[in-house]
């Protein structure tokens, strides 16, 4: 895929699959990328608002300058197709590591193919998002083309939310992607570390993981049972320290 490819980490459970960093804090995206272990960056309007960013282009261009040479997402707010191509033109000026993200949909529930085909062929990098279903992934791998690097983000998180097994989902999803050159999947919305091994198995290229899921890494590989002794201690340790009695 060229220079902009995620950068594949190998921790040790032996997986190949690249780590992004979701969120829209200056502070931690700059910590984070001093850490090798992360492939590239994602963010939203959401994850903006919740951080209190009120600049747009301010915010994103500062983040796209710290992660680089590593890939930024940085997403339209626009909900017609036409502004949706003007923002993410613009957007894609704003560094040559910037992917632009686009809905899979309007808000309406109207697809923005025309928008994904048109900036496809311009040359955009897109990362479609908010997709939940294999003909969103159909109808959006059909789209984009292997001339420009893609990715194609599955809210797997979001998924399970519903009560529905994301893993057969997103594995059919990495058949009909990598019949696209170029176009890497991405196991969205994250809930746990164990779906790190799980994107992997399925065929995905890449997940994002959420700071508290950073957090957690530094567990992978323990023991089980250290796992129980450090938890029958913390039991213990706290009801010492709140001094219950019987």
């Amino acid at each position: 895929m060229g220079p902009l490819s995620p950068s594949p980490l190998t921790p040790p459970w032996g997986t190949g699959i690249a780590l992004f960093a979701d969120g829209a804090d200056l502070d931690s995206i700059r910590a984070l990328a001093a850490d090798d272990r992360v492939g590239g960056f994602t963010t939203n309007p959401t994850l903006m608002r919740k951080a209190g960013i009120t600049d747009y282009i301010t915010f994103a261009q500062q983040a796209a300058a710290i992660v680089a040479p590593r890939s930024l997402s940085l997403e339209v707010f626009a909900d017609d197709i036409a502004n949706i191509i003007r923002q993410a033109r613009i957007i894609h000026t704003w560094g040559d590591n910037v992917y632009v993200k686009v809905p899979v949909t309007t808000t309406d529930g109207a697809p923005t193919t025309d928008a994904i085909r048109t900036l496809a062929a311009e040359g955009v990098r897109l990362n479609v998002t908010a997709l939940t279903t294999l003909e969103q992934v159909a109808r959006v791998t059909d789209e984009l083309t292997g001339s420009v690097a893609s990715i194609v983000s599955v809210f797997a998180g979001r998924i399970a939310d519903s009560g529905v097994d994301p893993v057969p989902l997103m594995s059919a999803a990495a058949v009909l992607t990598s019949q696209r050159t170029g176009c890497d999947l991405l196991w969205a919305s994250s809930r746990e570390v164990l779906n790190i091994v799980q994107a992997w198995q399925s065929g995905c290229q890449i997940i994002t993981l959420t700071a508290d899921l950073w957090a957690k890494l530094g567990g992978v590989g323990r023991p089980l049972a250290d796992i129980s002794l450090d938890t029958v201690q913390m039991f213990a340790r706290d009801a010492d320290h709140a001094g219950y009695q019987l």
